[in-house]
């Protein structure tokens, strides 16, 4: 059983910068996809970007340019690097990994088994 534990949100004016961190704990195979989506009220879930264990990153249109997704110094964390926020990024922010695919599968919610509970960005204008 694979557990995620996301950090490291907070609220932060626009054109500011946050970093989320994740720990995951538990067996994964070696080929492994880990990710982040996010959720505003009312919305949908939404891809925002991952890394494949080989390094390979994948990133949503509005993530390019912005965002930085990366692992940490041990195996089992990921980070995302968020620049120049803007409100509409504003969402929970939801750490994400599976082992099924060979690299990170398409970015639809149900490609991933393992979530974390959340971590809450708000950002004001």
């Amino acid at each position: 059983q694979v557990q995620l534990v996301e950090s490291g949100g907070g609220s932060v004016q626009a054109g500011g910068s946050l970093t989320l961190s994740c720990v995951m704990s538990g067996y994964i195979d070696d080929g492994h996809c880990m990710g982040w989506f996010r959720q505003a009220p009312g919305k949908g879930r939404e891809w925002v970007a991952g890394i494949y264990s080989d390094g390979r990153t994948t990133y949503a249109d509005s993530a390019k340019g912005r965002f930085t997704v990366s692992k940490g110094n041990a195996k089992n964390t990921l980070n995302l690097h968020m620049n120049s926020l803007e409100p509409e990024d504003t969402a929970m922010y939801y750490c994400v990994a599976d082992d099924r695919f060979l690299g990170c599968p398409s970015s639809q919610p149900g490609n991933f088994r393992w979530w974390g509970q959340g971590t809450q960005v708000a950002v004001s204008s």
